[in-house]
């Protein structure tokens, strides 16, 4: 049985039409070692949980794309194969705990932060944001936002919404971040409303902490005073029954003298003043009358024995 040769030359029809046998077959571009690297490290990272080999294909392939540019490919598969490398470096980093060296293992390869594509800095925001360090990427973050080259990319406004969120408010930049958001014309009239919102209420919790911060220390101030007040007579009690319980076995003299010296060290009388004397006068009279009252005791007991 014959086939039908309009049926055997489907397969080959092209936009110019069928293949002659006289044309010749033209091979298929083979990949670059970078793409298969690539394929090789993700699926160490995700499949194999393998992160440090991931991270060492993800490095051999950087350096195969170094002496081997994927010239037969569009500009924008390159471009991708990089951007897609860094992703899963990123990755395998974090995931061994790595974190700290995301953004040098980056810079490395790419030497400028304005080069970085955008969603490998956004990958960075996240993670040292995540990580309670969003210091560390600011001035990454910056210079890639001032660049005038980027500020016509479609995900520039994304990414500088990220930037305030994660990066400036954490860090207290207010008025940077609200310059930001105010001079950039990648964002829509409601959502520049809606993040200058967003600063004027960090802005007034942060007047707040500060106002508390000042008025924190008053309270404590007059708390402690009024707790020192409040605790001194306990405390002139405790030392008045310890002192009174040591009087019948001191002599008179040596009695006297430690109450004295208490009143001094408690209360800062100056004996030297005169308005010091009737407090004296008092005191040396309380004395004689704790005296009378030990001599009695001492002799009830004696009767008693």
């Amino acid at each position: 049985m014959k086939s039908d040769p309009s049926t055997s030359a489907a397969p080959f029809r092209g936009l110019g039409g069928p293949l002659r046998s006289s044309e010749p077959v033209r091979a298929a571009p083979a990949r670059a070692p970078a793409v298969d690297l690539l394929e090789e490290a993700a699926d160490l990272l995700v499949v194999h949980l393998d992160f440090r080999a991931a991270l060492e294909t993800c490095e051999r392939a950087w350096r195969s794309l170094a002496n081997h540019a994927l010239a037969e490919e569009p500009a924008g598969t390159s471009l991708e194969v990089k951007c897609s490398l860094c992703v899963v470096g990123i990755q395998a980093l974090a995931e061994m705990d790595r974190w700290q060296e995301v953004l040098s293992w980056v810079l490395q390869y790419y030497q400028v932060p304005e080069k970085l594509p955008p969603k490998v800095l956004e990958l960075c925001i996240l993670l040292y944001s995540k990580m309670q360090e969003p210091g560390t990427v600011l001035d990454v973050v910056g210079a890639w936002l001032q660049e005038p080259a980027n500020q016509d990319l479609p995900e520039y406004g994304a990414l500088a919404e990220v930037h305030v969120q994660r990066v400036l408010l954490p860090l207290g930049r207010l008025s940077e971040a609200e310059e930001l958001v105010v001079g950039s014309a990648a964002f829509g009239e409601a959502r520049r409303l809606d993040i200058l919102q967003a600063i004027d209420t960090a802005r007034q919790q942060q007047e707040q902490e500060h106002a508390g911060s000042k008025e924190a220390p008053k309270p404590n101030r007059e708390g402690s005073v009024s707790h020192k007040f409040l605790s001194l007579p306990m405390l002139v009690r405790q030392l008045w029954d310890s002192a009174v319980s040591h009087f019948f076995s001191l002599p008179f003299k040596k009695s006297l003298l430690a109450a004295l010296i208490l009143c001094l060290l408690v209360v800062r009388l100056d004996p030297a003043s005169p308005s010091s004397l009737p407090f004296l006068y008092k005191l040396a009279q309380l004395f004689r009358w704790i005296r009378k009252a030990a001599s009695s005791r001492l002799y009830q007991l004696r009767i008693r024995d």
